[in-house]
């Protein structure tokens, strides 16, 4: 009996410590698998709100990089519009395989590590990448995959990785088309919602890239479907069942992402998505063109919170900065992420960068709109000189886009558009980035002439003979510009206004610090409003430094074009305008312990300055930003370094790709 009982009793100590064992080893899994999903810095929901691995709130800023994987034809400007027209235009006019090489050095060049670099520096935290599923799996062999989609995606999120900031997949383009647009690739019957073939591939599609990113933290997500529009009001239910299907494809491989799901009539519409059926999902929705107040989104956040799913702004833009800058004061008021739309297209000032059209190209878009057959040859080098244009430090960049959406949101405050320099002309069209009201006043929201700049301030090219190539028109009553300038010596100073006018009942006051400097009543008339001629405003004492000016306007039917400081005492300097990148000696030089650099920039772009030693160990970073064309003056302060004499090398690089190195003597 003995024997039996301390048998029975070993046996029961035996299976508990197996019971104990699969135990500690089923928690380990769990808090493994509770590591790897919020441990590693994945994004991920709680509740309303977006958060990342650490369960702080991640408020996502980005931008769209659209027309890369899925060519749109009004931002090639043709009237060829979907991604199969453009690509079939290009192919039927230079060859087959010219069209090969061509479409290969496209992919390369839109979008590179450059343009993400750009995005990081600017503030966004985030990248929505769009794209035409049949980079992944052709449309003539389904179920069959080939690596060009999967390695644009790669190069991105590497570079997203190095830069910290999220990459969101978005499928554009859905095999049949998810709506009867050009932007799904839609063409004809059957669609994506008439055919289960294109269901099924495009829901294998979505396993595929999800388990090849499954473990990537820099992933912020899959946007399932861009922009439905569809009747299901005969199957309400095949909305809703298709996104759970994708769901369900996708979690059987990733736990660990975010799936963003776009409501129905252009990602407006969600009744048919509820209830939520992931515990990791967020209700994306689009906005365009239509108010910035509370009450165009409230249904939205309704959803939101009694949902209790995260909201998300994939796209909005195409307008003025100054909706701009009011839309995102409504996310950020409802705690709503957003990406805009679109990082660059051609000739566009309401995007940040802008593609350089070329008179050859203007030559191609006017045969092929015309339905004329260029020159094969022609249109070859043609479109490969665009691809060369469409390099991020080829393109031109709106600082005041970055600034609408990033800083004016939460800031009245105006910054410079450009190093406004006195002696010398300050350009009516470059006056400061900020809101309306405190660096502008128009009477109206929209730029009448579309060139230059993107909010109201309306702006027209400019034949004057001393000009920076736009003039500020269609003035009306009561508007003004604010502009910051750069007085380099007190002295006193001529002050003279170029005007074009077809009435004389125009009226300038200038205000120098907020106090009216002076001005000019009854401006001649010119009889014509590109009729250029010089009013005298009078002489001026003004103090070396930095200066507020605001130029007002009264009355109406006259054009600005500058306002000219020419220094009476002293050198006369003439007037300037920056043509060329160019780096100056510093000085003092030899120095101790600090020396001023100057350079000149001939238009807005990304400056970096460092500073190396004789072995090429940098010791210091100057400037690294956007700048706007001027010139500059940037201090080497080594008072808080610990440099010992001798010989130094500065390094201005403009843009990325102009670049000029000058030596620099400390001596102690």
């Amino acid at each position: 009996m003995k024997r039996n009982s301390y048998n029975y009793f070993k046996n029961i100590k035996r299976e508990n410590k197996k019971l104990f064992l699969v135990f500690s080893i089923l928690m380990l899994l769990v808090i493994t698998s509770v590591q790897n999903i919020f441990g590693q810095g994945y994004l991920h929901t709680s509740g309303t709100i977006i958060v990342d691995g650490n369960n702080n709130e991640v408020h996502l800023k980005g931008v769209n990089l659209g027309n890369w994987l899925e060519p749109e034809g009004y931002m090639w400007q043709t009237n060829a519009n979907s991604p199969t027209a453009i690509y079939n235009l290009v192919v039927n006019t230079v060859g087959q395989q010219n069209g090969i090489l061509f479409w290969n050095a496209y992919r390369q060049t839109y979008i590179t590590k450059a343009d993400i670099d750009r995005i990081a520096a600017w503030g966004f935290n985030s990248i929505r990448l769009p794209f035409h599923y049949n980079l992944f799996t052709p449309k003539a062999t389904p179920y069959v995959y080939i690596q060009d989609g999967f390695n644009y995606v790669d190069s991105v999120l590497s570079w997203c990785t190095a830069d910290h900031i999220y990459l969101i997949l978005d499928m554009h383009c859905a095999p049949g088309g998810q709506n009867q647009d050009n932007i799904s690739d839609y063409q004809g019957y059957p669609s994506l919602w008439q055919d289960t073939s294109n269901q099924n591939r495009t829901v294998d599609l979505w396993q595929k890239i999800a388990q090849r990113y499954a473990n990537q933290k820099w992933i912020g997500g899959y946007d399932l479907l861009n922009e439905t529009v569809w009747d299901f009001s005969s199957n309400t239910q095949q909305f809703r069942d298709f996104f759970m299907k994708i769901t369900n494809a996708i979690r059987q491989v990733d736990q660990n992402h975010i799936v963003f799901i776009e409501g129905n009539k252009y990602a407006s519409d969600f009744s048919l998505l509820t209830p939520k059926w992931d515990n990791n999902m967020v209700y994306s929705f689009h906005k365009y063109w239509n108010a910035t107040n509370q009450g165009s989104i409230q249904y939205l956040v309704d959803l939101r919170n009694s949902q209790q799913v995260p909201l998300w702004m994939g796209e909005s833009g195409e307008n003025t900065d100054t909706w701009y800058t009011q839309c995102i004061q409504l996310m950020n008021s409802n705690d709503i992420g957003w990406c805009w739309w679109p990082l660059k297209k051609m000739n566009s000032v309401n995007c940040p960068l802008s593609i350089k059209e070329t008179a050859d190209y203007k030559t191609l878009l006017n045969n092929w709109n015309n339905n004329q057959t260029p020159n094969a040859q022609f249109a070859m080098t043609t479109l490969m000189g665009m691809v060369q244009n469409m390099k991020s430090f080829n393109c031109d960049f709106n600082p005041d886009v970055i600034d609408a959406l990033m800083r004016q949101p939460t800031s009245t405050a105006t910054i410079p558009f450009i190093n406004n320099i006195i002696p010398g002309a300050v350009f009516g069209v470059n006056y400061d980035m900020g809101q309306k009201g405190y660096a502008y006043l128009d009477s109206d929201s929209l730029n009448s002439g579309g060139q230059f700049r993107n909010n109201g301030v309306d702006i027209e090219k400019c034949s004057d003979s001393f000009t920076n190539g736009y003039d500020v028109g269609w003035i009306n009553n009561g508007e003004f510009l604010t502009f910051t300038t750069n007085v380099l010596q007190s002295g006193t100073y001529d002050l003279t206004l170029r005007i074009a006018s077809v009435s004389t009942t125009g009226k300038i006051i200038i205000r120098w610090d907020n106090q009216i400097l002076g001005g000019f009543n009854n401006l001649p008339n010119t009889n014509g409003y590109q009729s250029w001629q010089t009013v005298d405003a009078g002489n001026y004492n003004l103090t070396e430094g930095t200066h507020n000016l605001q130029v007002g306007f009264y009355g109406n039917n006259y054009n600005f074009n500058y306002i000219d400081f020419e220094k009476v005492t002293g050198v006369k300097e003439s007037k300037k305008i920056v043509k060329s990148f160019e780096v100056q000696q510093n000085y003092p030089n030899p120095f101790n312990p600090s020396t001023n650099i100057e350079f000149q920039i001939p238009k807005n772009g990304f400056v970096n300055i460092k500073v190396y030693n004789v072995l090429g160990k940098e010791v210091a970073t100057l400037m690294n930003g956007e700048k706007g064309q001027g010139q500059y003056s940037v201090s080497f302060d080594t008072s808080k370094l610990d440099l010992s004499s001798g010989i130094y090398f500065y390094q201005v690089t403009f843009n990325g790709l102009r670049s000029k190195m000058m030596k620099a003597i400390l001596l102690k």
